[in-house]
């Protein structure tokens, strides 16, 4: 399992399209892919590994590092009250 984090939507469905761009180059055809409506959380499954990427304050909400007794990596204890909320300025651009 890999979780990551990107700093918005925006970053989250940027980082997700990165990913299935390269799995499909090397060859991964049969993927479950979770969560690209909302980029809040996209799971992508690839078999063998599963692939968590979040915005902040999500992952904070979820913590799956708990469900394993790992804790947060170090800055994302608080992260939810830093982290800024998702501007719609950048959803309405693309419109």
């Amino acid at each position: 399992m890999i979780v990551a984090s990107g700093r918005s939507n925006r970053h989250v469905s940027a980082l997700s399209d990165y990913l299935l761009r390269e799995l499909k180059e090397m060859g991964h055809k049969d993927l479950g892919i979770e969560g690209l409506e909302g980029c809040d959380w996209v799971l992508v499954d690839i078999g063998d590994v599963i692939v968590h990427i979040f915005r902040p304050e999500v992952r904070v909400f979820y913590n799956l590092e708990k469900i394993w007794a790992v804790p947060l990596p170090e800055g994302l204890e608080n992260i939810a009250e830093a982290a800024p909320e998702d501007d719609d300025q950048y959803n309405n651009e693309a419109s």
